[in-house]
This record gives structure tokens, C-alpha cells and sequence, in this order.
């Protein structure tokens, strides 16, 4: 009798702390996690129309016409108030498509969507300008004379920065000889840019390229600050061309243009 009493205490136990672990399982499965999923996101072709708008107008000087893509690349991301569960993260993590990131990195200052959308357009904003002035300084034209109006809808942030500053010099001077800055291919990349040229790394470049293969861009230019993370996930087809400064994004597509040897990651 005392053994099957003590038996029947143990799996009275065992199934106690059955259900409890079942509780905590669930509660991990479906509890919201402080992480964001991100996906590849729309591209714009910057010497094209957006929503019915040139992106680029320049006033003060003429301009060209262009053949050839140079597009602007994106992602989105779950929302800075979307719940993520473990499920949702289990997903990302095998597919190519997705990419998991710890909220804090995508939203680093928190708040509402609101004043996250504000910021992202103040980012933007400003990196219009730098682009403008780094081409501007690069054609040595000066911003009292030429003006430059560049309208991308729906878009913020800081990482088409490069993107536009090569659109500006494409639509104003080409290569300086009559050519097309991009060959006539489609062209896509990402970067920041300052004043003086000089490129910075933008993160999800990986997700960036997934979006330029989709858009039929056959070359991606990257912050060589980011070669570990674009050559992981390269699309099949597609060359990749790390670049520092404006100066080495000119040289590269003028090689790319002539069939020179091209610097690599």
C-alpha cells in the first residue's frame, strides 16, 4: 500500500509539473518578443517618375536624357508596436526572404509610429541634401545657381543617399563624354553619402538585393563597409561592387561601362 502510495504521489507531481511547463511553453509561444521582422521593399528608379512625379528635376542648368536604371532600394519592417511572436521569428529565421532583428536596432529611439514616420523623413530630407551638394561638388556647380528637386513619395531615411547623388550628376552630365552613367543597365545600390562623397553603410543589404533582383537590377552597389553581409546573400546573376566614396562608385560604373576589371568584396 505504501508503495503504490508513493507511486501515485509521483505522478500526481509529474503531471503538476507537466502542466506547468506546458503553461510556460505557451505563454513563450504566443508572449509578444521586442524583435522586428523586415522584408525586401519597393524600389525607385531615381532617373525615372514616382507615383506620377520626377524624381529628379534640376532647374539652373540643362539636363539630359538617360537611358538605364539607377535604382534606389528598401525594406520594411514590422511596425515599433506590432506584436512578434516566436512563431513568427521561427519563420524569418529559415526563410531568405525575411530577416530577423532586434527591435531596438530598427527603432532605436522607440516611440510611436508617428514620430518614428517623422524621423524617418527628417533622415531622408537630409540626405537629399547631402546628395545634392556631393554632386553638385563633384560637376562644380554651384547651389546658387542650379537648384535640385527631388520628390520620392512614401519613402524615409538616410540610404539612398548615393542612389540620388549618382541620378543628379547622370541627368546633368552623364560621364562628361555623352554617356550614360549606367550603360544602359539597371543599376541598383545603397549608401549614404555626406557632403564630401563619402559613402556609409545602411544595414539590411542582404533584403536590399533580394528587391533589386526582384526589380530586374543586374548590378548592386554596396558600402564596402557591408561586403560580409552583401556577398552572404547575393542573388544568383547579380555583380556586386563595394564602394567607398563617390569617386569609387563613378570609377566602377565607368569600368563596368568598359569592360575594365572591377573592384570586389
Amino acid at each position: 500500500m505504501l508503495c503504490n502510495a508513493s507511486v501515485s504521489s509521483r505522478a500526481r507531481i509529474l503531471a503538476v509539473c507537466s502542466a506547468v511547463v506546458v503553461a510556460l511553453l505557451a505563454v513563450a509561444l504566443f508572449a509578444p518578443l521586442p524583435i522586428t521582422i523586415a522584408y525586401p521593399g519597393m524600389t525607385a528608379n531615381v532617373l525615372g517618375a514616382n507615383n506620377g512625379q520626377q524624381v529628379i528635376s534640376v532647374s539652373g542648368t540643362k539636363v539630359r536624357p538617360t537611358s538605364g536604371q539607377l535604382r534606389m532600394v528598401t525594406i520594411v519592417a514590422t511596425g515599433p508596436n506590432a506584436d512578434v511572436h516566436f512563431t513568427d521569428v521561427w519563420t524569418a529565421w529559415w526563410s531568405r526572404s525575411q530577416a530577423v532583428m532586434p527591435r531596438s536596432a530598427v527603432y532605436p529611439g522607440g516611440g510611436s509610429v508617428q514620430q518614428v514616420t517623422q524621423q524617418n523623413l527628417n533622415e531622408m530630407k537630409q540626405s537629399q541634401q547631402a546628395a545634392t551638394a556631393a554632386a553638385l561638388k563633384h560637376m562644380g556647380l554651384s547651389p546658387s545657381q542650379v537648384k535640385v528637386d527631388l520628390k520620392l513619395a512614401d519613402v524615409g531615411g538616410p540610404s539612398a543617399g548615393l542612389m540620388f547623388t549618382l541620378g543628379i550628376i547622370d541627368r546633368v552630365q552623364g560621364d562628361g563624354r555623352g554617356n550614360d552613367l549606367t550603360g544602359g543597365r539597371t543599376i541598383a545600390g545603397t549608401g549614404t553619402i555626406d557632403q564630401d562623397g563619402t559613402v556609409g553603410a545602411v544595414g539590411g543589404v542582404a533584403l536590399k538585393e533580394q528587391a533589386a533582383k526582384r526589380d530586374g537590377a543586374s548590378v548592386f552597389l554596396t558600402p564596402r563597409d557591408e561586403c560580409s553581409d552583401a556577398k552572404a546573400e547575393l542573388p544568383g546573376g547579380m555583380r556586386l561592387i563595394p564602394v567607398s566614396t563617390l569617386g569609387d562608385a563613378l570609377n566602377s560604373l565607368a569600368a563596368l561601362r568598359s569592360g575594365a576589371p572591377l573592384p570586389s568584396c
